[in-house]
């Protein structure tokens, strides 16, 4: 690592996305995964959508039981 760096030349905010949105990472258990993963193997679909599906779901469920 350098002592010192030049930013004389640099530009504020040019990467700077208002609408950017941050996706957090999810780690799962194993066994959670593995069960993911043979329910998207079967739908011909990927985990996150499948994981977002039954999130969906258990969210519709404590609605109705609230």
């Amino acid at each position: 690592m350098k002592s010192e760096y030049d930013f004389s030349q640099g530009m504020r905010g040019k990467f700077y996305n208002k609408d950017a949105k941050f996706r957090i990472p999810v780690y799962l258990e194993s066994e959670v995964q593995q069960f993911v993963e043979e329910i998207a193997d079967r739908k011909g679909t990927d985990i996150s959508t499948v994981v977002n599906e039954l999130i969906k779901t258990d969210r519709e469920i404590v609605r109705y039981v609230e």
